[in-house]
Formats: structure tokens, C-alpha cells, sequence
């Protein structure tokens, strides 16, 4: 085990550019499937920091796994580690706070502009954040923002797009974890899915229009995420925290 846990819940929702910006920070992790029942045994008073990413199902879903790792949730936020949730992973942490997940009338997807919330500016978890940026969407759920949360992020077509709860976790509506090769492979086995007819999802052809350029802005995007992240976890190695400030700055 490792003080870095990273929760997973199918094998095309991995974690993504975030898995590289630990491994160049020399940051061990261990990866475990919430939906293998990986969960189960696991020292939850272990790991420093939590990352949760994203899935094909529902929160809503009666899976018995899902209420595991919604529990396993409500241990990390008792014991106030850091927290970051990506796309279903935000959705797990609203409900792990007590929020409704909802289902959307249309499927967002593709690179959607967002725009900070009015008067969350100041917030931590947003200063590297440019004035105009995006993040890939796929999802036709949403998360209500749970009590004490402060909104963050919207977009033109969800607008509970990211929240902070507590000055330690973060849940996000998108995906900034997404690589070329996520996208690429998602958009080649799950493009039936999309409709590029509905005003809210973006046609294949726009969405990897100039593919590398939009990765590379949004890996920017995500490194500040995780930089913040990891500021907050206590106990990690010194010299590796160095190694990580060097290497994302």
C-alpha cells in the first residue's frame, strides 16, 4: 500500500494524466477497482490523499459496491484528507455529503468552455486556472451541490460543474484527467453512444479538431488541480514533494 490511493471503476476510466504527474513526480500510488470489490479490506485510514475517477455507471446504480466506496468516502472525509473526484468521482463525493445525483434531459460531452462562479475567484483550488479554458465532458448526470459546498465551475449546460466542500476536497463535473490516447480510445469504442445532433454534445470531428493542443491546455488545467491536492496531504515525503513542486512548475 501506498499513502496515495487512486479509486477506479472500469478499465477506460483510468487515471489518466494524473497517473503521469505522479510518476514524474516520483509519488507512488496504489490503483484500486471499487467496482472489483478491491475496496473490501482495504486500510482506509491508510492513504494521505484520495482521487476518485470516473465511470459508465450511475451513482444511483444498485450496485453494492457503489454503497461500499460511498462509505469508504464518508471514512476519508471524516478523517479530512484530501479529495478529488472526476466526473462520477464528483458525483460519488456529492453523495457521500448528503446530495442528490440527478439525471440530466441531454448528455454533455465533448470540450465545453466553463467559467467560474461569481465570487469563487479566490478560491485555492482555482488560482492557476486561466481566464478562458475547458475540460472534456461526457456525462448525463449531475450532482445538486451538497450542504456547506461552495459552486466553483459551471458550464452553458450544467451548471454544477465543480464544488469545493471544507478547504480539502474538490468533486468536478469533467474530466481533467484525459490524455490523447483517452480520447482517441473513447471516442472510437463509445461514439455510438453520442448524438451530435443535441446542441450540448460536440461532433466527433470537433473533438479531436487540433486534439494535441486542447490536451496540452488541459493538462495544464488538471496540473493545478493536482498540484493543490497534493499541497494538502500531510505526511508525504519532503524530498518527493520537492521533486513534485520542480517537475509541474
Amino acid at each position: 500500500m501506498t499513502d496515495i490511493l487512486i479509486i477506479t471503476h472500469t478499465d477506460y476510466c483510468t487515471p489518466g494524466h494524473l497517473a503521469k504527474v505522479l510518476d514524474d513526480a516520483q509519488l507512488s500510488f496504489t490503483e484500486l477497482r471499487a467496482d472489483l470489490n478491491q475496496l473490501e479490506g482495504y486500510d482506509l485510514d491508510r492513504p494521505k490523499a484520495v482521487a476518485i475517477m470516473g465511470g459508465p455507471m450511475s451513482v444511483n446504480d444498485p450496485l453494492p459496491w457503489l454503497q461500499t466506496e460511498i462509505n469508504a468516502l464518508q471514512h476519508f472525509i471524516k478523517r479530512d484528507i484530501p479529495l478529488l473526484g472526476h466526473c462520477l468521482g464528483g458525483q460519488l463525493l456529492a453523495k457521500a455529503l448528503g446530495a442528490q445525483i440527478s439525471k440530466m434531459a441531454y448528455t454533455e460531452s465533448g470540450w465545453q468552455p466553463l467559467d467560474i462562479v461569481t465570487g469563487a475567484e479566490q478560491n485555492p483550488w482555482l488560482a492557476h486556472l486561466p481566464d478562458n479554458f475547458s475540460i472534456f465532458q461526457w456525462h448525463g448526470d449531475t450532482f445538486a451541490l451538497p450542504d456547506g459546498a461552495q459552486r466553483l465551475l459551471s458550464s452553458r449546460w450544467c451548471p454544477n460543474q465543480g464544488f469545493a466542500w471544507g478547504d480539502k476536497i474538490l468533486a468536478l463535473q469533467g474530466h481533467p484527467e484525459m490524455t490523447a490516447e483517452l480520447v482517441s480510445q473513447w471516442l472510437h469504442d463509445w461514439s455510438h453512444l453520442l448524438d451530435a445532433s443535441q446542441p450540448s454534445q460536440q461532433s466527433l470531428e470537433s473533438m479531436l479538431n487540433k486534439l494535441d493542443d486542447k490536451v496540452e491546455a488541459l493538462n495544464q488545467v488538471a496540473e493545478g488541480f493536482y498540484r493543490h491536492w497534493l499541497s494538502l496531504a500531510s505526511g508525504l515525503n519532503a524530498s518527493e514533494l520537492d521533486v513534485r513542486s520542480n517537475d509541474l512548475n
